[in-house]
């Protein structure tokens, strides 16, 4: 297992190193959003999905403005599992582009941190 106190290799924007990430996605329905969220818990991508309550999005799509209601989804994760959980949510996804985005966490507790390494091990 990994240790959560040893810096990796990934940079974050600050050029600090970054062990961990919050990932978000978004989806249009609160049952698809439970199947994301336990896909990635179960195959280890991440340690810990919450889903937000409905949010209101606004923005563009094939060149009309729309408005539609999604579920977030935050994935707590190792840095290391990324790249696995990106390729994860692509191929899980249903829309053509989803949103996924990364988020270094900078700080946390080391308890929490000791255990997002195991259950992403």
């Amino acid at each position: 297992m990994a240790d959560p106190t040893v810096p990796n290799d990934e940079d974050d924007p600050t050029g600090h190193q970054a062990r961990f990430l919050t990932v978000m996605t978004t989806i249009d329905s609160e049952a698809k959003a439970g199947a994301l969220a336990r896909g990635a818990i179960e195959a280890r991508l991440a340690a810990c999905a919450q889903i937000g309550a409905p949010v209101t999005s606004v923005y563009r799509w094939d060149n009309a403005v729309e408005t539609g209601q999604e579920w977030q989804v935050l994935f707590k994760t190792a840095a290391a599992r990324y790249e696995a959980l990106e390729a994860y949510l692509l191929d899980a996804h249903d829309y053509d582009t989803p949103e996924i985005i990364a988020t270094p966490v900078t700080r946390g507790g080391a308890g929490y941190l000791s255990w997002v390494t195991k259950e992403t091990s």
